[in-house]
């Protein structure tokens, strides 16, 4: 791990190398929420899918605040180890570990008690509304794990490593995929069985970390005095984390206001988009984790000075994840009925599946760009503007054209699902605009 330096080679070989390990770790991520879509929607019931469908859509905007929040410790650390500071890491580090842990615990109460509330404002389906809270509940009560979970691997992208965070959810994966078998498919539990499996696996997987760590050889010592919030720190990670942890919120919401909209039409429907976001956690994989890449390649050159290579790599990542964008839109748009199936037997939820997905299909030719930029603004610590332009897609497009396509879209999923096209077009805009006005600013300088 010390000779984790972006700073020095050629560009595009260390940022694959780097994003190959983080794509591979959220392909297993996909697949941890996968396999419990895929064994409830063998073994359960429609209302069991319509409820890890909902629950899960709504753990995982609590996740997202927590893994975009913790984008402020990937950056501040990557900029330390660029500036070759690894004392200041350290204590950026042990400063983090203490504002996350508490944020941890707020965030299971949140989930716990009001599990019947996050239900209802969801709108669960009579069929599934005891189920939802149940799965709220269970997932809940593991918070502290889950934050524990996606801190780790936010610390060791920072310091340029994306293998230890790959092994952690290697071993959260195939445990995860156990344990639905065991309490779904064996036990019965459906929904409930789905959340007990994921709260143990990632309790697992973080003890194992917790082992490894202790066996590597990192850039620094972490001493016991490091463990307490520091105020510089602290403000150097909330500055750059919260901006983006707010930004992810707001999005995710408008993603929740979607599913409270596709919940209304009925279990069907409902049952159906849960199977659609599902193949979107895979369609989305190869920016999504140039997305992340970029943000620790970018922020090490930043705080090295070396922002020409910062641009390079952002052009770099660019261009790679455009051709794996044209070829998720032929496979998701033409064969989304194939992808769907894997996660449902009934014809008629995988036709609702398809319908949804192919909006999401002709997404993948635009977030190619978006994600990338997204990850460069995050490296260069512009992450003001990247809160500003996930707020105007979600709430200037997304979340009013979904609105109208409910009430003029006659029922149909893809017409609802154009809404997510529709604000990357924007917030893609945006991008380039900051992009241009970036790049004056530094030839004058």
């Amino acid at each position: 791990m010390v000779n984790n330096s972006f700073t020095e080679g050629a560009i595009l070989p260390k940022l694959l190398k780097f994003m190959l390990p983080v794509l591979m770790a959220m392909f297993l991520q996909a697949m941890y929420g996968a396999v419990d879509l895929l064994v409830v929607g063998q073994f359960g019931t429609d209302a069991d899918v319509s409820a890890v469908s909902t629950g899960s859509q709504i753990l995982q905007t609590l996740t997202n605040l927590i893994v975009s929040f913790s984008m402020g410790i990937t950056v501040a650390v990557g900029q330390k180890i660029g500036q070759r500071r690894p004392d200041d890491a350290a204590r950026v580090i042990g400063t983090g570990l203490v504002i996350f842990a508490v944020t941890g615990a707020a965030f299971t109460l949140i989930s716990v008690a009001g599990a019947g509330g996050l239900a209802k404002l969801m709108q669960a389906p009579d069929e599934a509304f005891g189920l939802t809270k149940s799965y709220i509940r269970i997932c809940g009560g593991g918070f502290l794990i889950i934050t524990a979970y996606n801190l780790l691997g936010s610390i060791f992208r920072g310091l340029g490593d994306s293998k230890t965070p790959l092994v952690a959810v290697g071993i959260a994966c195939v445990l995860n995929i156990a344990g639905d078998f065991f309490f779904v498919a064996v036990l019965g539990f459906g929904a409930a069985g789905a959340a007990l499996a994921t709260v143990l696996a990632q309790l697992v997987s973080v003890i194992i970390s917790f082992f490894i760590i202790r066996k590597t050889k990192l850039p620094f010592k972490l001493h016991r005095s490091d463990l307490k919030p520091k105020k510089s720190c602290s403000r150097n990670i909330i500055r750059i984390g919260m901006p983006i942890a707010l930004q992810d919120f707001l999005v995710g919401i408008s993603f929740l206001v979607i599913l409270a909209i596709v919940n209304q039409i009925g279990v069907t429907a409902s049952a159906g988009v849960g199977v659609a976001n599902k193949v979107c956690a895979f369609i989305m994989l190869v920016p999504a984790a140039f997305m992340q890449s970029m943000a620790a390649f970018v922020a090490q050159n930043y705080g090295a000075g070396h922002t020409d290579r910062a641009i390079r790599a952002l052009k770099s990542g660019i261009a790679v994840s455009l051709v794996f964008g044209v070829l998720m839109f032929f496979t998701a748009f033409f064969r989304g009925d194939l992808l769907a199936g894997i996660f449902s037997s009934n014809p008629v939820t995988v036709a609702a599946a398809w319908d949804y997905l192919k909006a999401y299909a002709i997404d993948c030719l635009f977030t190619c760009f978006l994600f990338c930029f997204i990850g460069f603004y995050n490296g260069i610590e512009k992450t003001k503007f990247v809160m500003i332009q996930g707020i105007a897609g979600a709430f200037l497009v997304r979340i009013p054209v979904a609105f109208i396509m409910q009430h003029f879209g006659g029922g149909s999923l893809f017409r609802i699902g154009l809404a997510t096209p529709c604000s990357t077009v924007l917030q893609i805009i945006m991008c380039f605009a900051a992009y241009a006005h970036y790049i004056r600013n530094k030839n004058k300088v």
